[in-house]
């Protein structure tokens, strides 16, 4: 205990001195010349796509690399009322769950779909953490095409990380809570009712579909990062875990008490032969699945109510746990994909495991007895060896194609490079300030591409203009090509960023889509011209088949419409032209707007709630003559006789305002 206080004393003092100390010696970083290392010239396009997680605004953003413009922030788990995302009538069903419609979520990691080990270029994957989910963007449109919840889980923060072929993404709980049917249970009893889960979910090869495959029943404690294996240590997955005390209160004390924690060894292709010998048991539970037809431009929402689940506890040789000093955050495997690296939180040194020795204490049978039913490797067994003194608060690394690591170090706010054989420091550079996440290109791949690492630091004084007492999150590039690492920029971030991956513009940008080819349009209320223009009506509901281009809608003048009514505006882009969007919004809405991709159908609910004439706009700056595409919508009384009719270019009579 006393040297867990020791330890904990100094991380607070230089956390303190940190954050609330003057701006260190040379502050900015930046040798000079350097900046030109980062600068990409008007008209010329990044090295890499850097993909981050928007961390609280449940959001994903793109920057390039180096140059670190921000190019697009992608709605995946929160509404987004600059594209309609959770307001338009089709993009509602994707933030469905089993609670209903939540718009808002957490969204804190990013991982790549792989093929032998590398990125391909296919499918982005972002976790949320609050309502558990993963979601699937589709890297040729950036947008959410796929969303699944997570069953018997809670706090979704160990996750999506992927394996080297795509068979699966996987998902650990943060928090163990009951599961089974009884749910209602005193906090006090964690020990015997609280479980933690793993979900493996299944990626389909062609399209990427998603689908839980399984899932693990563990004891319970908090899983927080985990790296797949690779080359020979595929068919395994390492895991994070704290909390092996297994405290429910003030865990920053009661949860920090052991010298060491555990990794998660996972052995998944045992998993798939207990799974096929019909050994996992179903369990009825309710989770949503959402997605997104890119033929209809609508999103499915449907309710599953089983999943099927592994105890390892029964079945010996699927886990084991390793110790690992201590509270350890991060887990990453190299490229070689024999060393798994363990960043301990309070730990004073870095342990390196290696997937050989594992393999052969298992064999050997070198454990120190089991913990939850699960068989614990001896640490000296499976240990490769430790960096020594390598800073203060290790939380996650990356490599490089050369043999070396990247460890961040929040408490010293540091990056530290190090060899993975040799466990030796090479060089350290300070980050400003208090460095989480951070990402080599290719970093957690079998082939990575090196060149930069960024960091993604959670607080920012000194460095940007103030904007009141939150300021702008932030990340730093730094050169990695030479044997000494060298700050290049500083850009700002949406949101919280967590982690963050990076991969070459080249799989991309010449497969991404421009336009949605009109006569490829399924949707059901699409008008495919200015011709098929028309609004009707059914009971109380009204549907306007409108069609949008520059530089009006047709139809513009609608009248009709009565207090008590539904008006669905269904608005067609019939552009056939790259990067030119329309927007649609209707004065009185009580959502927000549309914005319209070309050859796109997109549909605004719209309840009147006065009578009156409403304008109706594009609002998205589309031609020289913009501010003309408009048009008028007539809300009548709920008893009127006013029969509903619709035009477009009838220009109104000089006397038809009179009565």
């Amino acid at each position: 205990m006393k040297r867990y206080q020791n330890l904990l004393l100094v991380a607070v003092i230089a956390a303190a001195v940190q954050i609330t100390g003057c701006k260190p010696k040379g502050a900015t970083g930046v040798a000079a010349g350097s900046a030109e290392k980062a600068y990409v010239a008007p008209g010329k396009y990044d090295e890499f796509y850097n993909f981050v997680s928007g961390g609280f605004s449940g959001q994903m953003s793109v920057y390039g690399l180096p140059s670190g413009r921000l190019f697009r922030v992608i709605p995946v788990f929160s509404v987004d009322p600059e594209k309609g995302w959770g307001y338009s009538e089709e993009s509602k069903p994707m933030l469905m769950t089993s609670n209903g419609f939540v718009p808002w979520d957490d969204l804190h990691h990013v991982s790549f779909s792989q093929t032998n080990g590398e990125i391909d270029g296919r499918w982005t994957f972002g976790n949320a953490n609050n309502t558990p989910r993963v979601a699937r963007i589709d890297n040729k449109t950036f947008r959410t095409a796929e969303i699944i919840e997570l069953p018997n889980s809670a706090g979704n923060h160990s996750s999506p990380f992927i394996t080297e072929n795509s068979e699966y993404l996987v998902a650990g709980t943060r928090f163990s809570v009951p599961v089974g049917d009884n749910q209602d249970v005193p906090i006090a009893s964690y020990k015997q009712n609280f479980k933690g889960t793993i979900s493996f979910i299944s990626i389909g090869k062609e399209h990427g579909e998603m689908d839980i495959a399984f899932q693990l029943l563990l004891p319970g404690v908090n899983f927080d990062l985990s790296r797949a294996g690779k080359g020979p240590s595929h068919g395994w997955f390492f895991f994070s875990c704290y909390n092996s005390e297994q405290a429910n209160t003030l865990l920053e004390v009661n949860a920090s008490q052991r010298d060491k924690d555990f990794i998660l060894a996972v052995n998944w292709k045992k998993a798939e032969e207990y799974l096929k010998a019909g050994k996992g048991v179903k369990k009825q539970v309710r989770y949503a699945h959402n997605k997104w037809d890119e033929a209809t431009h609508t999103a499915k929402h449907e309710i599953r109510t089983e999943v099927t689940v592994l105890d390892p506890a029964i079945l010996k040789d699927i886990c084991y746990f390793i110790p690992c000093p201590k509270s350890p955050h991060g887990c990453d495997t190299d490229p070689t994909g024999e060393y798994i690296v363990g960043s301990g939180k309070l730990a004073a040194v870095i342990p390196v495991f290696s997937f050989s020795k594992i393999q052969k204490a298992i064999a050997d049978k070198s454990y120190d007895g089991e913990y939850g039913g699960i068989p614990v490797i001896k640490y000296e067994s499976a240990l490769h060896g430790e960096v020594q003194k390598p800073g203060l608060g290790p939380l996650h690394t990356e490599f490089d194609a050369n043999g070396n690591a990247y460890t961040s170090f929040f408490v010293s706010s540091e990056i530290v490079k190090w060899n993975v054989k040799e466990l030796k420091v090479l060089d350290r550079v300070p980050t400003y300030y208090s460095i989480g996440h951070l990402s080599v290109p290719g970093g957690d791949t079998r082939k990575p591409w090196g060149k930069y690492v960024v960091a993604y630091n959670k607080i920012t004084k000194d460095r940007y203009l103030p904007t009141g007492p939150e300021l702008t999150q932030s990340a730093q590039i730094y050169d990695i090509s030479g044997d000494k690492m060298q700050l290049i920029l500083d850009f700002p971030t949406i949101g919280e960023p967590h982690y963050a991956g990076s991969m070459p513009a080249s799989l991309i940008k010449d497969k991404s889509l421009k336009i949605y080819k009109l006569d490829q349009n399924k949707h059901p209320y699409v008008t495919m011209g200015e011709k098929e223009a028309k609004v009707v009506r059914e009971g109380n509901k009204v549907h306007v088949y409108m069609s949008s281009i520059r530089s009006h809608f047709a139809p513009d003048n609608i009248e009709g419409i009565k207090l008590g009514d539904e008006v669905y505006f269904h608005v067609t882009n019939l552009e056939q032209d790259w990067d030119v969007p329309h927007g649609f919004a209707v004065k009185g809405a009580l959502n927000a707007e549309l914005l319209i991709m070309p050859g796109e159908t997109s549909t605004l609910k719209w309840v009147p709630e006065k009578v009156g004439v409403y304008p109706f706009y594009c609002t998205d700056f589309c031609s020289a003559l913009h501010q003309e595409m408009q048009g008028y919508i007539r809300v009548s009384p709920a008893g009127s006789n006013l029969p509903l009719t619709f035009s477009v270019g009838k220009q109104a009579a000089p006397d038809s305002t009179k009565k």
